[in-house]
């Protein structure tokens, strides 16, 4: 077994892909515990038998549509009509329309490249400290991932509600439960802007009624959006999957038939790109549940639980180093994976301490949210470094000062519970 494992880790330094890694030690673990190995690839097949796993292809399909349409671009128009005349305008409105476009496509790196692309230059020339747009883009690329319908929350809604809590962890609660925390990450981040831009020239140098309206009608295939999917669901209309596939199905009817913005000789290519990422984050699913099942079978989380009670007497200190954790685990894994790997782990002990797993989950996406530009190795600084054409070492200096604005909201979330449970 520790044979084995030093190779696997060996291995994994070498480059082998995270999913790999997940299995072997998932089969090391099995075959060492005496198990027949097909319990690895039974996991795979389980996954098939998991109606709301549907939810997380059906909502990727619809961020790649709006990312390729001009919904970016549509956004940005009714964020500055909205908010431009605000001292510091400009960058509240790369901040709220990275947050709402993450929010609907799940990949921080995917705002970078197509709202940042143009929001960067931008700034710049409106005056605004490059160091200081550097830094705005690349931090603002992961806030919407507390909001519905990202695909992180919609996987730790998934993977959290197969492990029977009471109270339980349902999507709509999760939904609900990011709303709060999210808008205190943009509201701090947007005060900070006002002080930045202060002196700069606004954006727009007063509210035009006019020019909102002419947004609003630009903006009107998208607007419904999120009336599709929040209300759909706390209605009782619909269950995640099936506002998924609306969801789906609404945005490709307008892409394509209406906008005409993405041909149709172009579809099946980029539903072979969504899918793509669906199928990776698939086989980290199967991978990590095979794992989390040895884990469990192992009574690890319960040896976590015994160990943490003997040093950490509190759930405030718990998840004081909870939080020094995870922006760790953030920087160097991805969040899926992340997810998938820690949830069935760390969810029973936390709840040992008291703590709401719809909390426990928020703090968590949080934390990860905020290792995707946390110096000096969070993904999101690679992805804007190749897209502005700088250094990482710049990138890392632009971002510091939003890591601790951020973090400070973090912190805020952790410690009052009301911020993630008040609504539900």
């Amino acid at each position: 077994m520790l044979i084995g494992l030093a190779l696997v880790l060996l291995l994994a330094a070498l480059g082998m892909p995270l999913f790999a890694v997940i299995a072997a030690i998932a089969l090391l673990g099995f075959q060492a515990a005496g198990y027949d190995l097909i319990a690895v690839a039974v996991e795979y097949y389980r996954l098939g038998d998991k109606p709301g796993l549907i939810a997380i292809p059906m909502f990727t399909l619809a961020g790649y549509l709006l990312g390729e349409s001009g919904t970016p671009t549509r956004l940005v128009r009714l964020s500055m009509a909205m908010l431009g005349w605000l001292p510091g305008g400009l960058a509240i409105v790369a901040i709220v329309a990275c947050a709402f476009f993450t929010a609907f496509t799940g990949a921080s790196g995917m705002t970078i490249v197509a709202i940042g692309a143009f929001l960067y230059p931008a700034l710049v020339k409106a005056h605004y400290p490059e160091r200081y747009s550097l830094g705005l883009v690349t931090s603002s690329g992961s806030l919407g991932l507390l909001f519905a319908p990202s695909l992180p929350l919609i996987l730790y809604g998934f993977v959290a509600g197969q492990l029977n809590t009471t109270p339980a962890v349902t999507m709509r609660d999760l939904f609900l439960a990011g709303l709060m925390p999210g808008g205190l990450m943009i509201l701090v981040l947007a005060l900070h802007a006002m002080w930045v831009g202060r002196q700069l020239p606004k954006a727009a140098q007063s509210f035009d009624l006019g020019e909102l309206w002419a947004a609003l009608k630009d903006a009107k295939w998208e607007l419904p959006l999120p009336l599709i999917v929040l209300g759909g669901i706390y209605s009782g209309k619909f269950a995640a999957s099936e506002a998924a596939a609306v969801t789906t199905l609404y945005v490709l009817i307008v892409t394509v038939l209406i906008k005409k913005e993405i041909k149709i000789g172009k579809l099946p290519d980029l539903m072979a790109e969504a899918m793509r990422l669906v199928g990776a984050i698939l086989i980290i699913l199967g991978a990590a549940g095979a794992l989390s099942n040895w884990l469990v079978d192992q009574e690890v989380p319960n040896h976590l639980f015994d160990f943490s009670r003997q040093h950490v007497h509190s759930a405030g200190v718990f998840l004081m180093l909870l939080n020094v954790v995870l922006l760790m685990v953030g920087m160097f894994i991805d969040i899926f994976s992340a997810i998938v790997i820690l949830t069935p782990l760390l969810v029973p002990v936390a709840m040992a301490y008291g703590i709401h797993p719809v909390h426990f989950g928020i703090v968590m996406l949080a934390n990860l949210q905020i290792g995707y530009f946390m110096p000096p190795a969070g993904m999101d600084l690679f992805i804007a470094a190749y897209r502005f054409k700088t250094n990482i070492l710049t990138l890392t200096r632009a971002c510091a000062p939003f890591f601790l604005l951020v973090g400070a909201a973090l912190l805020i979330i952790t410690w009052w519970p009301w911020l993630s449970l008040g609504l539900l």
